[in-house]
């Protein structure tokens, strides 16, 4: 199966720029790069950071495009998120005064986590939380996928990972404990490509639709920002492997189609190199 993951797509004003670019806009060009190319999705998740400021408008927006959109699309609230003003725009995803549910695909269930703490960048995984997930684990045989806004093991620059999940420990206990049926967390708030995992389990992240950090080990007091290409994630679920790839849609110098597969057709006379 494939499925899509946006995130951190921190919607603004119409018109309103994050570091030049308009989130607006850049949203609107993923979805259409994701229609061009990546129609057959069975789904789509956005982890987190919908709106900038957490306004209502932005919301509503975000609600009227989602509606309109073939693909069916699941949400995460982040940092930038307001919990209450999401879910009154969006009430179906209440569970326990939280964002968080599931949703079966053919590759099993995908299970949507709130890291979201008030009045903090940094995420939480709070005992309520835990016990929901827990149930969610214990309660069907899987497999899952697991999708979730903070970062939820260190990254190792210090900035960021004073903003991720602070009871991360306790967070890749659970996964850990239940290895053997997590086939992938997906995470979103860095900013950045990342890989590795937690608790025995692969997990993954990604640039934004918008801006992007850039992982300079250097600093040690602020996070960083760049112009690299904003990007989406295409993941592809087998029943024995998982695949996912960053697709720099922002991206937009030429993009060369040359070299063949075909091991007699590398020839060092004629080949372009």
């Amino acid at each position: 199966m494939k499925l899509i993951q946006l995130s951190d797509i921190h919607l603004t004003a119409p018109g309103a720029t994050i570091g030049g670019r308009d989130p607006r806009r850049n949203f609107e060009r993923a979805l259409a790069h994701v229609l061009r190319d990546h129609h057959d999705a069975e789904l789509m998740v956005i982890t987190g950071d919908l709106s900038d400021w957490g306004d209502r408008d932005d919301y509503l927006w975000l609600r009227t495009t989602l509606d309109a959109f073939p693909i069916p699309t699941r949400l995460c609230i982040g940092n930038h998120d307001r919990r209450d003003v999401f879910l009154g725009v969006f009430p179906e995803y209440d569970d326990g005064g939280f964002v968080q549910g599931m949703h079966d695909v053919s590759a099993g269930r995908c299970l949507f986590l709130d890291t979201v703490e008030p009045n903090t960048h940094a995420g939480r995984y709070c005992d309520a939380r835990q016990v929901w997930l827990q149930r969610q684990l214990t309660g069907h045989p899987g497999p899952f996928l697991l999708f979730m806004h903070h970062h939820p093991m260190p990254t190792h620059l210090g900035p960021m990972d004073r903003i991720g999940l602070s009871d991360g420990a306790a967070f890749r206990s659970i996964v850990g404990a239940h290895r053997n049926r997590i086939r992938h967390v997906f995470f979103g708030h860095c900013h950045l490509p990342l890989a590795g995992s937690i608790g025995g389990v692969p997990t993954s992240s990604l640039r934004g639709t918008n801006h992007a950090s850039f992982p300079l080990f250097s600093e040690t007091a602020m996070l960083s920002a760049s112009d690299l290409p904003q990007s989406y994630g295409v993941c592809f679920v087998g029943a024995d492997y998982v695949t996912v790839h960053m697709v720099e849609f922002g991206y937009d110098g030429p993009i060369r189609v040359e070299g063949s597969p075909e091991y007699t057709a590398w020839d060092r006379e004629t080949m372009v190199r």
